[in-house]
């Protein structure tokens, strides 16, 4: 199992939003923190928009920023918007299979509890899970962060 790229990019855009939650950023600074394509990010974002998960403000003082609070982005809701077609056999899609094992065939059943499985051990995980080491996280973006205790000023 191999998780689509559009999926990884979309998980890390979102640490990044969750270890400097204070302002709005924009696609281009995740796409230079990370190294990644722009274009790719900017269909990254607007799916994520799409499912609620970050917010966009326009304008000179906009960006994109969380839309919701670490502790309620759950990475398996995450994982199963951004992949699309979790079919990982012929036989799971909606589509009608061609291979001529189907109506015999214990594959499917099996790679079923192993996709189920997969997906399990994301459902316990929260964005706040990821993002516990906030300021390791944020020395390898490049982000300045206040020391851990510190006080922002209002």
């Amino acid at each position: 199992m191999r998780m689509t790229l559009h999926t990884d990019y979309a998980l890390r855009m979102l640490i990044f939003l969750a270890v400097r939650p204070d302002a709005p950023c924009t696609v281009s600074d995740v796409a230079e923190a990370h190294g990644l394509s722009h274009n790719h990010l900017l269909k990254v974002a607007r799916r994520l928009r799409q499912m609620g998960v970050i917010s966009t403000l326009r304008g000179r003082t906009g960006g994109i920023f969380l839309a919701q609070d670490p502790e309620s982005i759950a990475l398996g809701t995450v994982v199963r918007e951004m992949e699309g077609s979790l079919a990982l056999v012929e036989c799971m899609g909606s589509e009608a299979s061609a291979c001529v094992l189907t109506p015999a065939c214990r594959l499917k059943g099996i790679v079923t509890e192993a996709l189920d499985a997969w997906l399990a051990v994301f459902d316990r995980y929260t964005l706040a899970d990821l993002v516990t080491n906030r300021q390791s996280l944020a020395g390898l973006l490049g982000l300045d962060l206040p020391a851990s205790g510190a006080v922002a000023s209002a």
